[in-house]
């Protein structure tokens, strides 16, 4: 189980990330569009002003029911051990089985 402080961080930076996405975007298109460096510079100064933890590439996807940062399976927010667990005890429909 993962420190309930380090859940709790994370739990910020997504909401962070969430805050500051339309601004992030926004400036992003913005320096595609300009020609000038100088105006580039400009704006990509208004990109570094912002938080750093608003930035995606920070979130890290974490287990749903331990916490645990590594070996996650997308579909379904597990990890890896927590989902052979349950596909044994029968509880995620249409997963099979695999031992040998």
């Amino acid at each position: 189980m993962a420190r309930k402080s380090v859940i709790q961080r994370e739990k910020k930076r997504q909401k962070l990330e969430q805050k500051y996405h339309l601004i992030r975007r926004s400036s992003k298109k913005e320096i595609s569009k300009v020609p000038s460096l100088s105006d580039k510079w400009e704006i990509h100064g208004k990109l570094e002003s912002l938080p750093r933890n608003s930035a995606p590439i920070r979130l890290h996807r974490r287990c749903f029911s331990t916490g645990r940062p590594r070996a996650n399976y997308r579909d379904f927010g597990l990890s890896g051990h927590i989902l052979r667990e349950m596909v044994h005890a029968c509880l995620l429909p249409g997963a099979t089985r695999s031992s040998w």
